[in-house]
């Protein structure tokens, strides 16, 4: 009973933040708010989204498998990151020559740089901050330094690292356009990227449901209603959190980025950092959340499961929207720079795969991550505002294709000393394809 009080207290105030937003938006008056009312009002649609979101995919797992729970929740935490982008799109195929391309490319390639130099490495390092109190089996506290304490990931992800890496591969290919030899984001792009993931769903969704970990909470309360209330339940948590973030995310982070271009900040930066970090807040607050129940591993799966898809299904679907913009085919063009963003993309997410290849993340590895992308970053930022914006942009390429060298030489030095790892990776994915691998058996290779 107290469970039952408990939970329904929970989504009762999880809705309490959403309902603002949907007044809003029913009687259209977004664009009367001031931008920081807008953020607020947005800002909290998300916050209470994000739970009811967590709260579905938890739930879910009791009658799906957790992978495919997962790559849903994923899909859907990180869909405002998709619409921000497929903005950017439209208007680039909308106008012509615009340099529109060059805002899509920008915003695609810091969302996926932050998912990972801020999510992956940000999450990893709170799960081992909280481990000292949750005690969450997930994380090894053994080690002989605290820098040596690391996440243990389950190796059942063998298969997200597996078509991550096809992914990694194929986009440094990407700036050399295959279609047309120029730089430009094309249909042999969007069928490669959409396959890779189109196959990935096809041999997630044929796992079993694994129901032996236990759920505490909201999940534990929904999971104990009969399966024809259960479902449409987690369907509505579904629908109506997808309706929330699809809605709210643009004007929280529109709203962001307005604020920081009226205090100085240059708009070309706003939209490949400040937008995608909001669009990307969702994901990072389910995380979180995650952690904080010691379920760090489905936390992570969800991370990854949410960078795969970005890297496959963003990239993919941005030619699409272009051309449906310009009217006809046509590849969305990029600049040079852009070239070097999606060049650094890769390579930041090359060494990210070499630090899982292990299913281990340590304290030392995801401060190096964090520490790579802050560092970039912020240069960048010195870089725009020392120097004219001719000279700012030929002194960022440089700077770009030196992170890329940096993250390509730490990521083959890891690969080599981790090649029975990746052997194992490989092995592991060949029985899930062939539906030969079930949760525990996955389990017992550790």
């Amino acid at each position: 009973m107290a469970n039952a009080r408990y939970s329904i207290g929970s989504l009762a105030v999880a809705a309490m933040f959403t309902l603002p937003w949907v007044g809003v938006w029913a009687t259209g008056s977004v664009d009367g708010l001031s931008t920081v009312l807008q953020v607020l009002v947005a800002g909290a649609a998300v916050l209470g989204a994000s739970f009811l979101l967590a709260w579905g995919a938890e739930t879910a797992e009791k009658d799906v498998p957790r992978a495919f729970a997962l790559a849903v929740l994923a899909v859907l935490a990180v869909a405002p990151e998709y619409a921000v982008d497929a903005l950017y799109a439209y208007q680039a195929g909308a106008n012509p020559g615009s340099g529109g391309g060059d805002l899509a490319v920008a915003n695609m390639t810091g969302a996926n740089r932050i998912l990972i130099g801020l999510g992956w490495s940000g999450i990893a390092l709170f799960s081992i901050y909280k481990a000292r109190s949750s005690g969450d089996v997930a994380v090894d506290t053994s080690g002989s330094s605290f820098l040596s304490n690391a996440v243990k990931l389950d190796k059942s992800i063998a298969t997200e690292i597996l078509f991550l890496t096809a992914a990694t591969v194929w986009a440094f290919l990407v700036p050399f356009g295959m279609l047309g030899g120029g730089r430009g984001i094309d249909i042999v792009d969007m069928l490669v990227l959409v396959g890779i993931y189109a196959t990935y769903i096809f041999v997630i969704i044929r796992g079993e449901v694994d129901d032996s970990e236990t759920h505490v909470g909201v999940p534990a309360y929904l999971q104990q209603f009969a399966r024809q209330l259960r479902v449409p339940i987690v369907l509505g948590l579904f629908v109506y959190s997808g309706f929330l973030i699809f809605t709210a995310v643009e004007p929280f982070a529109h709203g962001l980025e307005a604020i920081g271009v009226a205090n100085g900040i240059p708009e070309f930066f706003m939209v490949q950092w400040f937008a995608p970090l909001a669009s990307e807040s969702p994901e990072l607050i389910v995380t979180a959340y995650l952690v904080n129940k010691a379920r760090t591993t489905a936390s992570f799966n969800a991370l990854i499961s949410s960078k795969l898809n970005q890297w496959t299904l963003l990239i993919g679907t941005l030619v699409v929207v272009y051309s449906i913009a310009l009217g006809q085919y046509g590849a969305l063009p990029f600049g040079e720079k852009q070239a070097a963003e999606i060049w650094l993309t890769a390579a930041q997410s090359f060494f990210a795969l070499a630090i899982l290849i292990n299913f281990r993340i340590s304290v030392t590895e995801a401060v190096v991550l964090l520490v790579l992308f802050l560092s970039q970053v912020v240069g960048e930022f010195a870089i725009i505002r020392l120097y004219s914006e001719a000279a700012a942009e030929s002194i960022s390429i440089t700077l770009l294709f030196a992170f890329t060298a940096l993250y390509i030489v730490l990521g083959l030095g890891l690969f080599a000393r981790r090649f029975d790892d990746a052997k194992q990776v490989a092995s592991l994915s060949r029985r899930q394809f062939k539906g030969t691998a079930d949760a525990t058996e996955v389990r017992a290779d550790d």
